[in-house]
C-alpha cells in the first residue's frame, strides 16, 4: 500500500509496506516551462500507476474497531426500547385504575298487564352509574417501582451488550492482527528460503553440494508455502468475522497493537469489583425485582375498596332515585390465598439472591483463573523475547556462517531455520492467545464507562420475612 504526501509544496511518494515505510523524493516540477511541468506530471502518474498507490486510506485501530461496533449495534436500540417500555409501565402502574360505566334495568316485568314495560311498574328503573376502585397509593407506588426495577435491569442488560461487543470485536480485530503478523513472519522465511535454494543450486552446479541439498530446500519452500496459503484462509475469515461487527472497513490495515500487558481490573479488590459486573448488576436486579413483588403481594393483604353512584329513572308517575354504593372484598380465607401467595415471593427473592451469590462466586474464580494464565502467558512471552527468539537466530547464524565456511551441511542450514521459524510462530501463538485472556478481561465491563456502573443495594426495605 502507497500513499502520496506533500511537504514544502513538494510532492513526495511515501510507500508503505506492512508497518515499514519509505519515502522517496517524486520527480521535482519546474514552475519556469510547461514542458518541464507536463514531463514530470507523465512521470509523477506513471509512478503511481505502477505502485497502486492508495490516497488517504486510514488505518484501523482497535478503539475505532470498537466504536464502529457499538454504534452499528442494533441490539442496543433494543434494549433502549426496552428501557422506555418499563419507564411508561412505571408511569401507568402509578395510576388509579379505569372508572366503570354501568347502565341497565332493574325490576323489569316480564308477564302481567305491564309485560316488559320500563313506566308503568313503580319498581321498574333504567339505571346508569359509574364505578371507581380506589388503590391503594402505596399498591401504586409499589407497582411503579417494579417496573422501575426492570428499566434498571435492561439498562444493565444494556451495559453487558455493550461490554460483549467491545469484547467480541477486540477478539476478532485480534484474530487478524495475529494472523496477518504470522504470514508476514511465514513470507519472511520464505524469502530466506529462495536464497538458500539459489544458493544450494549454485553449490550443486559446482560440485560443492549435492542435488539431495536441493530437493531438501525445495521440499521446505513447499512447506511454508502451504503454511502461508492456511494463513491467508485465516487472514481472510478474520477478515469476516470483523466486518460482521464494524461493516464495511474490515479491510483497512490495521494500525497499533493494544497494550496488552495491563488490565482495568484491580487483582487486589477484585471481589468487590466484580460486584459491578455488568451480568452480576443484572442478577442484583433480578433479585430487587423479586423483592418489589414480595413487598406487592404483602400490601395485596390489604383490600381496596370501590365506590359506585347510580342515578335511577322510573316511570312519569314515580320518582327517580339516586344509589351510592360501596364494594369491599372479603378476604376471608388469608392463610390459604395472600399468605400463600406472600410465601411464594418471598422463596423467589431468596431464589434470586442465591443464584447472585453462586454466579459471583463461579465469576470471581474464572477471572482469577484467567488472570494467572495471562500472566504466566506474559512471563513466557518475555522469556521468548529474551531468550528463546535471540538463540535461535544467533543458531541460524552460527550454522550459516559454517556453512559458507564449508564446516556444515546445508540440512543442518534448514534445520536451523526451520527452528527458529517454529519459535518465532510459537511466541506470536503464545502472544495471541495471551493477547486474547487480556480483551477478555479487558472488556468485562464497557471502556467507555469512566468508572465502574454502580451497584444498587439488594436489601431495600423488603416485608417481614424477605430479609
Amino acid at each position: 500500500m502507497n500513499s502520496l504526501i506533500f511537504l514544502d509544496g513538494a510532492p513526495r511518494l511515501t510507500l508503505v509496506n506492512s508497518t515499514k515505510y519509505y519515502a522517496c523524493a517524486a520527480p521535482k516540477v519546474k514552475t519556469a516551462s510547461g514542458l518541464h511541468r507536463g514531463i514530470s506530471l507523465v512521470l509523477l502518474l506513471g509512478v503511481l500507476a505502477s505502485s497502486e498507490v492508495v490516497i488517504g486510506e486510514d488505518f484501523l485501530t482497535l478503539t475505532d474497531a470498537q466504536h464502529r461496533a457499538v454504534e452499528r449495534s442494533r441490539q442496543l436500540s433494543a434494549q433502549d426500547s426496552a428501557v422506555l417500555a418499563s419507564r411508561e409501565m412505571a408511569v401507568a402502574a402509578g395510576q388509579l385504575p379505569d372508572p366503570v360505566l354501568r347502565f341497565g334495568i332493574d325490576n323489569l316485568p316480564i308477564n302481567g298487564p305491564d309485560q316488559f314495560s320500563i313506566g308503568n311498574d313503580f319498581m321498574t328503573m333504567r339505571r346508569i352509574g359509574v364505578m371507581q376502585e380506589f388503590t391503594r397509593s402505596e399498591k401504586r407506588q409499589l407497582r411503579a417501582e417494579r417496573f422501575d426495577r426492570e428499566a434498571e435491569k435492561s439498562v444493565a442488560e444494556k451495559a453487558a451488550i455493550i461490554a460483549a461487543i467491545q469484547r467480541d470485536t477486540a477478539l476478532a480485530w485480534l484474530d487478524r492482527y495475529y494472523a496477518e503478523a504470522t504470514a508476514a513472519t511465514i513470507a519472511e522465511q520464505i524469502e530466506q528460503v529462495k536464497r538458500e535454494i539459489l544458493a544450494a543450486e549454485s553449490a550443486y552446479r559446482t560440485g560443492r553440494g549435492t542435488q539431495a541439498d536441493v530437493f531438501a530446500a525445495h521440499g521446505v519452500l513447499v512447506g511454508l508455502e502451504d503454511r502461508a496459503s492456511e494463513l491467508n484462509r485465516r487472514i481472510a475469515t478474520s477478515k469476516t468475522g470483523l466486518t460482521r461487527w464494524i461493516g464495511d472497513g474490515a479491510d483497512a490495515p490495521l494500525e497499533g497493537k493494544p497494550p496488552i500487558d495491563s488490565i482495568r481490573l484491580n487483582t487486589s479488590s477484585l471481589e468487590s469489583d466484580l460486584l459491578h459486573h455488568p451480568q452480576i448488576a443484572i442478577l442484583a436486579k433480578q433479585v430487587e425485582m423479586a423483592a418489589a413483588d414480595a413487598r406487592i403481594a404483602q400490601a395485596n393483604k390489604k383490600s381496596d375498596w370501590s365506590v359506585e353512584l347510580s342515578y335511577s329513572q322510573r316511570g312519569a308517575a314515580f320518582s327517580n332515585m339516586v344509589s351510592l354504593g360501596v364494594s369491599v372484598p372479603l378476604q376471608w380465607d388469608q392463610k390459604q390465598r395472600q399468605e400463600r401467595e406472600l410465601a411464594s415471593k418471598l422463596a423467589m427473592t431468596e431464589q434470586a439472591k442465591a443464584q447472585l451469590d453462586d454466579t459471583l462466586r463461579a465469576h470471581v474464580a474464572e477471572v482469577r483463573a484467567m488472570i494467572q494464565e495471562w500472566e504466566n502467558g506474559r512471563e513466557r512471552l518475555g522469556r521468548y523475547e529474551r531468550e528463546l527468539i535471540p538463540i535461535s537466530k544467533e543458531r541460524s547464524r552460527a550454522t550459516l556462517t559454517a556453512y559458507q565456511g564449508g564446516k556444515a551441511g546445508l540440512s543442518d542450514v534448514l534445520l536451523a531455520r526451520r527452528n527458529e521459524t517454529d519459535v518465532r510462530l510459537q511466541a506470536l501463538q503464545l502472544e495471541s492467545d495471551t493477547a486474547r485472556l487480556w480483551a477478555q478481561l479487558n472488556f468485562l465491563y464497557p471502556e467507555n464507562t469512566g468508572s465502574m456502573p454502580g451497584h444498587a443495594s439488594t436489601s431495600g426495605s423488603l416485608p417481614k420475612g424477605a430479609q
